[in-house]
């Protein structure tokens, strides 16, 4: 018998789930694959204390299968600390398929990921995330009740994408208070990076408010839609980093704090909608408190849409999704406030608090 010799690199994927860097003591992670529809996709169930894992399902055309797996890993840990210092009762999780949104998306393909997640038992509550619609959230209703997101028409909360928007446009105003002194963004300029969504919306709140917003995005389309609809003006550089301006809102895909771009941003706040927005969380946390830049943990601000959702399980209206939503303001000056006084980062100020509840609740478990 011949016994392969492996070498590091081969190594570190021989042990692809509980040795990748971003596996965090992971409940489960279910790998779904069916010939038939094309689907392959990744369910990542960060933790349950607090309750079900409730996270969107995001389709994407991902370079490779561990890249796919690596994002979920974050997107599903992320989950658990933004229901957690949301207050509510929730767990993370998340859920990711590989391929493009635009040519693989079936209602097919849709229907057999709802059967994948209707064999957990209720443990995952998906929902509309980056490649999908709320149509498609319909779609999967029809095999399982545990979706949520879907159309008002249909007894749902609908798109989360404006109260993700509003979240983050609360947090931004809260991290312009600390910073400035005023939470008034009239005159002053913010750079939106990436305008789906949640970042066009975002961007209708601050042309509103009376502030300079530049857009940027890999497609040109969009930006000259957006640039036309409210006045909004299309960043031509290719650096945004190095842009002059005063916030800088991320609101595409993560980890674009990095050892690249940290040294070159001149914003003197970040508060954007994207997920894992540190690329280290330790390491660009502490830059950027070195550094004198505002973060606003992403985990908190962008957590309207996860309020809009729970509130199909709790049954509470629209008024209550604003109220909870809005409050994210008071959060994030809390926590601002919290970091300085205890000279600790943003970003692990708001995980202690997070995490704090997550211990609490164990504790009450365990009685």
């Amino acid at each position: 018998m011949q016994v392969d010799v492996l070498n590091a690199k081969e190594l570190e994927k021989a042990a692809p789930v509980f040795g990748q860097l971003s596996f965090d003591n992971h409940e489960q992670v279910v790998f779904c694959n069916d010939k038939d529809t094309g689907l392959k996709a990744i369910i990542g169930i960060h933790n349950t204390v607090l309750g079900p894992a409730l996270g969107g399902t995001r389709m994407w055309n991902y370079s490779s299968e561990w890249e796919a797996l690596n994002d979920v890993l974050r997107l599903s840990r992320g989950m658990t600390f933004k229901s957690a210092i949301t207050g509510l009762n929730l767990g993370g999780g998340k859920a990711v398929i590989i391929g493009d949104a635009k040519k693989d998306k079936t209602p097919e393909l849709m229907r057999k990921f709802g059967e994948y997640v209707h064999s957990l038992g209720g443990r995952y509550i998906t929902a509309e995330d980056v490649g999908m619609e709320t149509s498609d959230m319909d779609t999967v209703r029809e095999v399982t009740p545990y979706v949520s997101g879907i159309s008002e028409s249909k007894g749902g909360s609908g798109n989360p994408s404006p109260i993700t928007a509003y979240g983050v446009y609360m947090g931004m105003k809260a991290a312009a208070k600390y910073k400035f002194g005023s939470d008034n963004l009239e005159g002053k300029s913010v750079m939106v990076q990436g305008i789906g969504h949640v970042g066009e919306t975002l961007v209708d709140y601050l042309t509103k408010e009376g502030a300079t917003v530049y857009i940027s995005d890999i497609n040109d389309e969009r930006l000259e839609e957006v640039k036309n609809k409210y006045g909004a003006i299309i960043f031509n550089d290719t650096d945004v980093y190095s842009a002059e301006v005063d916030i800088y809102a991320p609101c595409a895909l993560g980890a674009t704090v990095n050892d690249q771009t940290i040294g070159r941003l001149k914003a003197k706040i970040i508060a954007g909608a994207a997920n894992n927005q540190l690329a280290d969380e330790l390491v660009h946390g502490k830059l950027l408190q070195e550094k004198g830049i505002v973060y606003a943990p992403d985990f908190l601000i962008n957590a309207g849409g996860i309020i809009n959702v729970y509130a199909e399980l709790e049954k509470y209206g629209k008024e209550e999704i604003m109220r909870k939503t809005e409050n994210i303001y008071n959060t994030t000056l809390e926590i601002l406030q919290t970091a300085e006084k205890n000279n600790m980062t943003t970003h692990f100020a708001a995980l202690k608090i997070a995490q704090q509840r997550i211990d609490d609740r164990k504790k009450q478990n365990l009685k």
